[in-house]
């Protein structure tokens, strides 16, 4: 089967279901794990949005002009306290609305430890599985994306934002009490969240009283001792032995593939060993 990669889909089970798209059809990976798979890059890219030919990906799967014209490609997306729909600047004001100018939830989770992080009530659990999170919990409910980055660029100065992905990939992760970390961390943080709530109103940032925390639980066999990230651009043929899937992430025996990274790739992709229930393949 071959086609355009697009990001892993998932389903919250026990534990995560994967599906591999690409373009019209699905792979069941699941079903993979302990078999040997290759990925073969065609070396075509084909533009996420416009479905242009390009010689080059840009923000995960666009084209330069789409890269350069979309709202979704935009600085304010990595930067969320940075958008600029109010000063009517936004390049696509019918995407703000949509997405922006929307209800975000700012959450805490444990992916390579704790960490904030901001995402859309419709995202949930689907960002924190894309992250390799095993525990999270939301934290707001605030007004808009630009209202949730400054929730988070608040609590940038006592917990970290970031999910480093080679410790993700080492483990299955330590569960910790996520409702002890979070009192301790609204403690930490009380005068800042003052402050915000005192400039934008009780309206536009709630506290979630009583949150329900996820737990997530990883197909994975085999953690790696020793993560190596694979690149189609310096390897056009990856052959290994699924050992698990994690995040975004498909780790093999010789190293780890960040599948939404090479987002509108071509690729051929071969399950080299049969399974004894199914093929792996959905269409």
């Amino acid at each position: 089967m071959h086609g355009f990669i697009r990001k892993l889909i998932t389903e919250h089970n026990k534990p995560v279901d994967y599906h591999l798209p690409l373009s019209d059809a699905q792979i069941h990976l699941n079903p993979l794990i302990g078999s040997k798979i290759r990925l073969s890059y065609t070396g075509n890219i084909e533009c996420n949005h416009c479905g242009r030919a390009t010689k080059k990906s840009f923000s995960q799967g666009y084209c330069y002009p789409c890269f350069k014209k979309l709202a979704q490609c935009d600085l304010c997306m990595m930067s969320p306290e940075r958008c600029h729909y109010h000063l009517g600047t936004c390049r696509e004001p019918d995407f703000g609305d949509r997405v922006c100018m929307q209800p975000h939830i700012v959450y805490l989770a444990n992916s390579s430890g704790l960490k904030v992080g901001i995402t859309r009530p419709n995202q949930v659990p689907t960002r924190w599985i894309d992250q390799g999170a095993v525990q999270a919990l939301p934290l707001f409910e605030v007004s808009s994306r630009q209202m949730s980055g400054f929730v988070e660029t608040m609590f940038k100065a006592h917990i970290s934002d970031k999910t480093h992905w080679q410790k993700m990939l080492k483990s299955e992760g330590i569960h910790v009490d996520l409702m002890l970390a979070r009192e301790q961390l609204l403690a930490e943080a009380k005068s800042g969240i003052d402050d915000l709530i005192e400039i934008h109103g009780e309206a536009n940032i709630r506290l979630v009283e009583l949150p329900d925390a996820v737990t997530i639980e990883y197909p994975v066999e085999q953690y790696p001792t020793k993560v190596k990230a694979l690149n189609f651009e310096k390897t056009s043929v990856i052959e290994g032995v699924l050992q698990g899937i994690k995040g975004q992430y498909l780790i093999l025996d010789i190293g780890v593939v960040n599948i939404r990274k090479f987002t509108s790739y071509e690729i051929s992709f071969e399950s080299l060993e049969s399974t004894p229930n199914q093929s792996g393949f959905a269409f």
